[in-house]
């Protein structure tokens, strides 16, 4: 598809929003389900690079999900979700990280390969724009653990196949520091070091999300650039230890790193209900705690969220967690688990009063400019 056909297709898709149904004071009907946005939030999404920090293509856990068809109704849904970039980051680890994380770069690059008119492959930060440019959705590559590299070397190779975030660990201990849910937070070790060194030498973005607080502010300090916490949320709201304190917080924004808010239920609220305002409870936190360059999205959820995941799925994701995880009935937050899910998130922050400048940079520009910075 040429420049000119793509310009037109994006106009199409995100454009096509000013000519749905206008409601009373200016609201516009988007989408099946007929929700209806204001003529500001439209112009927000449409206007802004919109990332989000992670958000697997999709939450199929089938080993074969890759090689799935693309829907036409998912596609439709991707067009229409207004998000121009996606971190497709998965949790791998175990004695075989290496060999499975081989296959699932090329596995999920060719998933995106093979829908050249939907997916944009990311390499560097202009990328990005690109894509946007073109109605496509960037497709960030990353992987949420830190297992597959057995060697500093390691961390080169993957990043010549497209890897472009690592998280240091998962919830449990590694070679390389403690995760979230570890009873014991030894902090980053020697060979943990090296890894962060060729991290920052390769130009790839580090990543500490799930990992405990000691290993997250040693990762912080032992880095030469900023990172991030691509999908984390905030101690003092949730009192969830998969969330980050208020030092871990000063600290990634001292570096000039991102925090992406997720909407995963119990890391938004210690009760229910638990609602697209709970979620936006955290922006503010972040905002007046670091100041509002330091956070964006990281909705750790595909297009649908976790809710709607086939029943056997659901039972053996929330089975692979420690309890400590304290999943309570949903997983989702209300009106944060749906394909149209951002245009909900820039109302809310349009309700509390932020300007559109602030609201661009949370939708995205934050991390863009954390990507522009690490990226080589």
């Amino acid at each position: 598809m040429g420049s000119t056909s793509r310009r037109m297709m994006m106009a199409g898709v995100l454009g096509a929003a000013l000519s749905a149904p206008m409601l009373n004071r200016g609201y516009y009907q988007l989408g099946a389900a007929g929700r209806a946005y204001s003529r500001r939030a439209v112009d927000l999404i449409r206007g802004s690079l919109v990332i989000d920090m992670l958000a697997p293509l999709t939450i199929d856990t089938d080993a074969d999900a890759y090689a799935k068809p693309l829907p036409p109704q998912r596609v439709a849904d991707f067009r229409r979700s207004g998000i121009t970039g996606f971190h497709n980051a998965y949790g791998l680890g175990g004695p075989n990280a290496h060999t499975d994380a081989l296959a699932y770069m090329a596995g999920w690059q060719g998933y995106a390969g093979r829908h050249p008119e939907l997916f944009a492959l990311v390499g560097v930060a202009a990328d990005l724009d690109r894509a946007k440019a073109t109605g496509r959705a960037a497709v960030i590559m990353g992987i949420q653990n830190a297992q597959h590299f057995r060697t500093a070397a390691d961390v080169r190779t993957f990043y010549n196949l497209g890897q472009r975030c690592a998280q240091l660990t998962y919830n449990s201990q590694n070679l390389i520091g403690s995760g979230s849910t570890d009873r014991v937070d030894g902090g980053i070790s020697d060979f943990g070091a090296g890894i962060i060194k060729a991290m920052n030498e390769a130009g790839m973005l580090v990543d500490v999300s799930h990992s405990g607080d000691r290993t997250t502010l040693d990762a912080v300090a032992l880095s030469a650039g900023p990172i991030a916490y691509t999908h984390s949320n905030c101690r003092a709201i949730s009192g969830h230890p998969r969330t980050k304190t208020d030092q871990a917080i000063r600290a990634l924004a001292a570096k000039g790193g991102v925090m992406g808010i997720t909407g995963v239920r119990q890391f938004v609220s210690r009760t229910d209900p638990t609602t697209i305002r709970h979620f936006v409870d955290h922006i503010d936190h972040v905002v007046k705690l670091a100041g509002v360059e330091h956070v964006g999205i990281g909705s750790d959820a595909d297009l649908y969220g976790y809710d709607d995941m086939r029943p056997d799925q659901y039972a053996k994701l929330k089975a692979g967690y420690k309890e400590s995880y304290a999943f309570r009935g949903k997983i989702d937050v209300d009106g944060f688990d749906h394909p149209m899910k951002v245009f909900d998130l820039a109302e809310e922050l349009i309700r509390r009063r932020y300007s559109d400048a602030n609201i661009t940079a949370i939708l995205g520009g934050n991390f863009r400019r954390l990507l522009g910075d690490t990226w080589k």
